[in-house]
């Protein structure tokens, strides 16, 4: 079976609360080569529509770890017919220089309509609920992935027992895994 590429793919950095290291407000070349596709993320004050470190004026690294809900989440090149995934992970959990649970899922919605994603109506199953990016002190910066994925025509997604009671992205020593409809997990 043919597993789907991402979509697209956003990012945003959060720096952990009470860091003292030093360190430049931007995105090195890999980083920001990561982001691709269009995807449109909003928060109360904050729009996110490219790769970004979080600005620490007006208190908005405070606000997206503790303050505001889950955001609003627009993409506008959704086929109005077709079916998606969102994910949304932190791959420097717990922290940046040892990521022992990268790609920590913070939040996963399966089955959005294409429609309802063009107006940032995300409309569908939650499987694992928003949880916001709350770096632990002094872990440095977090980078904090969204990723919208086409969903299959006529094939469920779930979690197992054990991957809805973890909120570890699932990983593999040569690389990462995807969940699949037919309950497998596969190497991408």
């Amino acid at each position: 079976m043919a597993v789907p590429g991402p979509v697209l793919v956003l990012s945003m950095w959060i720096l952990g609360l009470v860091h003292v290291e030093t360190t430049a407000d931007t995105l090195s070349s890999l980083d920001a080569s990561f982001c691709h596709g269009g995807l449109e993320v909003i928060y109360p004050e904050l729009d996110i529509d490219e790769c970004l470190i979080i600005p620490k004026v007006r208190k908005l690294r405070e606000k997206v770890s503790t303050v505001w809900k889950a955001p609003q989440v627009y993409f506008s090149g959704a086929h109005k017919r077709k079916m998606y995934v969102l994910v949304m992970v932190d791959p420097d959990a717990p922290h940046r220089t040892n990521p022992a649970s990268a790609y920590w899922r913070h939040w996963l919605v399966a089955d959005i309509q294409g429609d309802a994603l063009t107006k940032g109506q995300l409309q569908g199953t939650t499987l694992t609920d928003y949880y916001p990016p709350t770096p632990p002190h002094k872990s440095g910066f977090h980078r904090y992935q969204f990723m919208l994925f086409e969903k299959l025509p006529d094939a469920p997604v779930s979690l197992t027992e054990q991957e809805t009671s973890s909120r570890d992205f699932l990983q593999t020593a040569g690389g990462y895994k995807v969940w699949l409809p037919d309950g497998e997990n596969r190497d991408v």
